[in-house]
């Protein structure tokens, strides 16, 4: 049962580092568009030690959390109930509290990747690329999971690292080959490319976009837009941004917390592009 959205209630993201993160500018914005004056959206510098504490003082005001890393597993041992999303890839990015007092863990980040690659028109392929091996790599792949009916190549730095791909892969039951990261430029004439690593790190790839590129997604948005990202829309090619998905995760958390279908896509898009344009 989802939270009361009359009542005053409070909600946050928590994380360390925090302070770069866009959620309160998304879900205040989604509370000034559904009317709920009386809810709050705060951050709060948390780490995997202090998480434990952190829970311990929450007031039955609480409606939920958004969790950013290095949370997303650790806060698995203190909830009462996690979704089969989250389980799937061992992530937990929101906590709703119930009004019976249960801590419902799920996971946002999947779903919230497929519904950004069908906004851009991507509804299935028959094969994908990911650069990088990290926990936003495994989600990728859980997404993937529902819209790629053939292989996907996973673009590795070590071989430990391809290890937990293909062991992701067997779990989420899909198809996964992992290649050398000295051989990701391979990976740009994939038709969906799905960019996970760090700020950076794929800047020297730009140089081998080829002339008529399909689809990369890019989970950065900060900054945006990515060296890959530009040359790849320079050419041509349709690009899924990191914000997309931060927007299409924040909805489906502002659902689950407040109780409230649908919330206010457009008006989260636009405080969010504000908001970086600001900075």
């Amino acid at each position: 049962m989802p939270p009361r959205a009359t009542d005053a209630r409070r909600a946050a993201v928590l994380g360390s580092p925090i302070a770069h993160s866009l959620s309160p500018v998304l879900h205040r914005a989604a509370y000034g568009e559904l009317g709920l004056d009386d809810w709050s959206y705060d951050r709060f510098d948390v780490d995997a030690a202090g998480l434990p504490g952190f829970f311990e003082n929450l007031g039955p005001e609480w409606a939920g959390l958004s969790l950013t890393m290095p949370l997303k597993r650790a806060v698995i041992p203190l909830l009462d109930e996690i979704s089969d999303t989250a389980a799937s890839v061992d992530a937990v990015n929101t906590v709703v509290f119930t009004e019976d007092g249960r801590r419902v863990g799920d996971n946002t980040d999947i779903p919230g990747m497929v519904a950004a690659l069908r906004e851009h028109g991507i509804e299935q392929v028959d094969s994908a690329a990911i650069l990088g091996s990290g926990a936003t790599a495994s989600s990728a792949l859980a997404a993937l999971a529902r819209v790629c009916t053939g292989e996907i190549v996973a673009y590795v730095r070590s071989e430990a690292r391809a290890a937990e791909m293909r062991l992701w892969g067997e779990r989420l039951d899909v198809e996964v080959r992992t290649a050398d990261w000295s051989d990701a430029a391979e990976a740009l004439r994939a038709p969906l490319v799905i960019a996970t690593t760090p700020a950076g790190t794929t800047d020297p790839l730009a140089s081998a976009v080829p002339e008529r590129p399909t689809t990369l997604f890019d989970v950065l948005y900060d900054p945006w837009p990515t060296t890959l990202a530009a040359r790849w829309s320079g050419y041509g090619g349709a690009v899924v941004s990191g914000l997309d998905l931060l927007v299409h995760q924040a909805v489906l958390q502002v659902e689950q917390m407040t109780g409230r279908h649908p919330a206010p896509l457009d008006a989260m898009r636009r405080a969010g592009e504000k908001a970086l344009a600001d900075r």
